[in-house]
């Protein structure tokens, strides 16, 4: 995280230093004063209690008025955009061996902060706690393998779609898995709030054991050392175990969902939301996605809805 000065803490403390104090203390003053010490110490604690709830008050509002900045003025001033990204799901985003993300999110990350041109800061996230880093302002934009659902569009916006990924049911050769109905009693690895574990849960048979994991690395090293007789994960991260870990005779079972990589923007920043589709369509056009997903995902981008 950047350790530069904050334009909240710099807007606030501006704000604070131009309040007209004299004319607020001539104003809490004029209250009426008593005829004895009773009175007199009454009146003092009204003035007092007075001043504190005014200045509460004040300092309310301009916290309001700090927070009124959008997401893009905020990183139009800084020059720094917070993206979240994954560094536990290769291709799209892992820890190379210069100790640095890398992956088809993270490059896309980059391509936006290069576009707007500012620095981007990446901060790695996990898929369950992607959505509420958005929400609590730790993260200006999600680019994390992100799918849309209506669950997830009532609490953030997505941009237009830049890259493919669809999730799905994957086992052993030996293992026979034709339909839903023949995962009853087996057991499954899924990371915790990733796509495949929402959309496994809607059409999964009850008896099915599910094993969640906090992240994807756990998830995978589960299944590869036999906790699970199921994996449910990316057709990308499968492919790249199939190659890893021949010996796993791991293939393809079932199709969970066909669902794109959008970028995540908190709702209320329609001008972030804007700007990041312009830069979407922009690179659509100029083959900039084309290119991204044919060097880490090995095929191009195919018809990405908008």
């Amino acid at each position: 995280m950047s350790s530069s000065r904050s334009p909240f803490r710099s807007s606030f403390r501006r704000s604070f230093r131009s309040l007209d104090h004299s004319s607020i203390d001539a104003a809490l003053h004029a209250v009426p004063s008593g005829t004895d010490a009773a009175e007199g110490a009454r009146s003092d604690a009204a003035v007092g209690g007075s001043r504190r709830w005014l200045l509460a008050a004040g300092l309310s509002l301009l916290a309001m008025g700090a927070q009124a900045q959008t997401a893009l003025e905020a990183i139009t001033k800084s020059r720094t955009i917070k993206i979240a990204i994954p560094t536990d799901y290769p291709p799209y985003g892992f820890v190379g061996p210069d100790m640095k993300p890398q992956g088809l999110d993270v490059a896309m990350a980059e391509l936006i902060a290069a576009k707007l041109g500012v620095k981007a800061e990446l901060v790695p996230v996990t898929s369950a706690n992607r959505i509420p880093y958005l929400q609590t302002r730790k993260a200006d934009l999600v680019i994390s393998t992100l799918g849309k659902n209506p669950e997830r569009e009532k609490v953030i916006n997505f941009s237009a779609a830049y890259a493919p990924f669809f999730q799905a049911v994957f086992a052993a050769k030996n293992v026979t898995i034709k339909s839903f109905a023949d995962l009853a009693g087996k057991t499954v690895a899924v990371t915790r709030g990733a796509m495949e574990d929402q959309e496994l849960a809607k059409v999964a048979p009850a008896s099915l054991d599910y094993k969640r994991f906090e992240d994807n690395n756990a998830t995978i090293a589960a299944f590869s050392a036999g906790q699970t007789q199921v994996l449910a994960t990316s057709a990308a991260v499968a492919g790249n175990l199939m190659q890893r870990q021949p010996g796993l005779n791991l293939e393809y079972k079932l199709l969970l969902k066909d669902s794109p990589c959008f970028v995540g923007v908190a709702k209320g920043e329609d001008a972030l939301l804007a700007k990041v589709n312009s830069i979407i369509a922009s690179a659509k056009q100029a083959g900039e996605l084309e290119a991204l997903s044919k060097k880490w995902l090995g095929r191009g981008t195919g018809e990405l809805p908008l």
